[in-house]
C-alpha cells in the first residue's frame, strides 16, 4: 500500500504548479474541504435515510418508500425539501437566541469531524497529526447544544430530554476515549491515515478488529450511544419524552437536529470501519492479487485500480455497520434511563479501562504482533 497523502498539500501543490502564488493557492484551498465536506455527509445523510425506511420495511414484510423517484431513491430528498419550506415556529416563552444556537452547536462539530476521517488511500481532507483526540473533542461539544435546545425551549419535555442527553454523552465519551487510545497505543500514532496503514499488508488477518476485539465492541456501543440510536434513544423516547429535545422545533431547525443525527451516524460507522476494519484495505493482501495476476505491486493499472477500489472498501464497511445499527432498532427493546447510565459507568467503563492496561501489558510483552 502506498502511504496516504493528504488533499491538502497536493491541490496547493498542484495550483503553485500553475504559477500560483502559495498565499493564494492556500486561499483558494479554504472553502473546499467545506464544500467536499458537506457534498461527502449530504449523500450519505440520504443513503442512510433510504436505507432506515427500506430495511425498517423489509423488516415488518411492507415494501417502504416505491414511487418518488426509482425504488423511492427521491423520498429523502423531498423530505429535505419539505422541511426547508415549512413554518420555523419559535415559542413565545423560549429563549429566542439559544433556541436558534442549539441545534447549530449540534450539526456544526459533526461536519468538522469529517475533516478527518480518510475516505480512501489518498483521500483525507487534512492528516492531522492528533486526528482522533480532534474527533473525540469535538464530539464532546455535541450535548451542549443539545442541553441548550432543550433548556431553551421552555418546555418539561424539552428540558428532559436535553438533560438526558448530557447525562448519556457523559457517560458513554470516557469509555469511547478508552477504546479508541488502545488503537492509538497499538498503531504509535493519533493520525487516521496511519492507523489504518498500521492495519495494512497482512488482509483482514492485520485488521484491529482482531486485535481489540473488546474495544471493538466498547467502541460500536458507545458510538450507537453517542448517536442516540435505539435501544439507547433515550433524549427522544416518543412515548415517555413527546420527542424530546426536538419538541418545540419546527422547519429547518428541526432538520439540522434530524441531519445531525444521520450525519453522526455515517462518522461513527466511517471511524469503526478506519480504526478497526483496515478501513481502505482489502481483505486479501495486495501482494497476494498482484502474484495471482502475474504482476508487480509497482504496476502503474494495479496502482489505479487499487486506489480507485479503496473508497469503495471503506464505504462498504461503513454501510454494513448502518446496516446493523438499522437493524438493531427493530431487534432490540429500549433500555431504561438508569439501565443506560448503568451500563456505561458500571461495565463499559472499567472493562474499557482494563481493556487499555490489557493493551499496554501486551505491547511491552509482545511488540512485533502489538505494534511495538
Amino acid at each position: 500500500m502506498n502511504p496516504g497523502i493528504d488533499l491538502q498539500g497536493t491541490f496547493i501543490k498542484s495550483l503553485m504548479d500553475l504559477g500560483l502564488s502559495s498565499d493564494v493557492a492556500k486561499t483558494i484551498w479554504m472553502p473546499v474541504p467545506m464544500i467536499l465536506m458537506i457534498i461527502a455527509a449530504t449523500v450519505g445523510v440520504l443513503t442512510c435515510v433510504w436505507l432506515e425506511r427500506k430495511i425498517s420495511a423489509a423488516a415488518q414484510q411492507r415494501i417502504g418508500p416505491e414511487y418518488i423517484g426509482p425504488l423511492g431513491l427521491l423520498a429523502p430528498v423531498a423530505d429535505g425539501l419539505k422541511l426547508v419550506f415549512k413554518e420555523d415556529v419559535v415559542p413565545a416563552k423560549s429563549d429566542a437566541l439559544l433556541f436558534t444556537l442549539g441545534p447549530i452547536i449540534v450539526v456544526i462539530p459533526v461536519f468538522l469531524s469529517y475533516l478527518i476521517v480518510p475516505f480512501g488511500q489518498n483521500l483525507v481532507i487534512t492528516n492531522v497529526g492528533m486526528g482522533v483526540l480532534l474527533w473525540i473533542a469535538l464530539s464532546s461539544i455535541q450535548p451542549i447544544g443539545l442541553l441548550m435546545a432543550g433548556y431553551a425551549s421552555n418546555n418539561k419535555y424539552s428540558l428532559l430530554g436535553g438533560l438526558r442527553a448530557a447525562a448519556q454523552s457523559i457517560s458513554y465519551e470516557i469509555p469511547l476515549a478508552l477504546a479508541v487510545l488502545a488503537i492509538a497505543m497499538m498503531s504509535n500514532s493519533l493520525s487516521t491515515v496511519d492507523i489504518v496503514n498500521q492495519q495494512s499488508g497482512y488482509g483482514l488477518l492485520g485488521w484491529n478488529v482482531w486485535r481489540q476485539p473488546v474495544g471493538f465492541i466498547i467502541f460500536w456501543i458507545a458510538a450507537l450511544a453517542e448517536c442516540e440510536r435505539l435501544p439507547f434513544d433515550l433524549p427522544e423516547a416518543e412515548e415517555e419524552l413527546v420527542a424530546g429535545y426536538q419538541t418545540e422545533y419546527s422547519g429547518m431547525k428541526f432538520g439540522l437536529f434530524y441531519v445531525g443525527s444521520y450525519v453522526n451516524l455515517v462518522l461513527s460507522a466511517l471511524l469503526v470501519s478506519v480504526l478497526y476494519l483496515g478501513g481502505w484495505d482489502f481483505p486479501v493482501p495486495t501482494s497476494l492479487i498482484a502474484s495471482w495476476l502475474g504482476v508487480s505491486e509497482t504496476n502503474s493499472v494495479l496502482q489505479v485500480i487499487d486506489a480507485s477500489l479503496g473508497i469503495t472498501m471503506t464505504v462498504l464497511k461503513a454501510y454494513f455497520l448502518i446496516f446493523l445499527a438499522i437493524l438493531l432498532r427493530w431487534t432490540v427493546p429500549r433500555v431504561r434511563i438508569d439501565q443506560l447510565l448503568d451500563l456505561g459507568w458500571k461495565f463499559l467503563l472499567p472493562v474499557g479501562l482494563v481493556n487499555l492496561l490489557l493493551t499496554a501489558a501486551l505491547k511491552l510483552a509482545f511488540p512485533v504482533a502489538f505494534g511495538g
